[in-house]
């Protein structure tokens, strides 16, 4: 399989940073560049890839805030999330203020992405379902080769993403979940945006907020 997966924690809140490369061209991306953009290129760099996107998941400071510096550094355009996340995309100084962070940046001249479109790298396609709940432009990356989706803050390891932010809604995101994810297959592993990966059938099994009903 030539598609590699790298996670690395970035920010106090310990976002997942998410570094995936195909191992035939050495071209990658960088999902969810939070902050820490100094660890993230020793990362790539390590790793031996050229960035050629920036991939972003949804609007939140935590994960988009060293995206503008990584593209910088790198002349890697900035892809996503959906355009109905522009309202906090373009507030991510304002959204670190509130926890107490800096060092994040506003995000501008990124390209949106929508349900159904595709993200190509080296010989490595990632498709794009527009996963909303957590907020309304949530994006979630998925590799079908690989069987690895990178899920944001719309699933994580026995929990799901918070609906009490702007525009979040509950019964969006488990409709979002449960009618865009589980599809994908059991089998699927998922890198979230905070914490351990997982796998679908286990949070089918496990999950209280959105495994299967048990008979």
């Amino acid at each position: 399989m030539s598609l590699k997966v790298a996670v690395i924690p970035v920010t106090p809140l310990q976002q997942n940073c998410t570094l995936m490369w195909c191992t035939d061209t050495l071209q990658g991306v960088v999902i969810d560049p939070g902050g820490d953009i100094d660890v993230v290129q020793d990362a790539i760099a390590e790793s031996g890839f050229e960035v050629v996107k920036v991939l972003l998941t949804h609007g939140h400071f935590d994960h988009i805030g060293g995206a503008m510096d990584l593209a910088e550094r790198t002349g890697a355009p900035i892809i996503g999330p959906h355009k109905d996340d522009e309202f906090i995309t373009t507030k991510v100084v304002e959204g670190g203020q509130k926890f107490g962070l800096g060092g994040g940046r506003d995000v501008s001249g990124n390209a949106w992405l929508n349900d159904g479109d595709t993200v190509e790298f080296g010989n490595q396609t990632l498709n794009v379902l527009h996963t909303p709940g957590h907020t309304p432009g949530h994006i979630v990356f998925y590799n079908t080769e690989a069987k690895v989706a990178q899920v944001g803050d719309v699933l994580f390891k026995g929990s799901i993403g918070r609906t009490d932010f702007p525009r979040g809604d509950l019964d969006t995101l488990i409709t979002s979940i449960t009618t865009k994810l589980w599809p994908l297959g059991d089998d699927v592993t998922f890198v979230p945006g905070h914490g351990p990966t997982g796998t679908f059938g286990e949070e089918r099994i496990t999950n209280p907020f959105v495994g299967d009903p048990q008979l």
